[in-house]
């Protein structure tokens, strides 16, 4: 009965933590546009530079020291 004294206590710090942290996040605009960034994953094209494709500099060259 007594670890009741430290869990209660324990789990309102925890909950307002989190509370604290969803309202920062949220005023904070991260929850603004939920969509965009997983559809840019779809929607990138596969010769984007940064990507690991070949790009025009490099397309003939098999040496990744060279091209750095």
């Amino acid at each position: 009965m007594s670890v009741i004294y430290i869990l209660l206590p324990l789990a309102l710090v925890i909950v307002a933590v989190a509370v604290f942290a969803f309202v920062w996040a949220a005023r904070r605009g991260q929850f603004d546009d939920l969509e965009t960034p997983a559809m840019r994953m779809v929607l990138e094209e596969d010769g984007a530079p940064g990507r690991g494709a070949p790009t025009d500099e490099n397309a003939g060259s098999t040496d990744r020291s060279a091209s750095a």
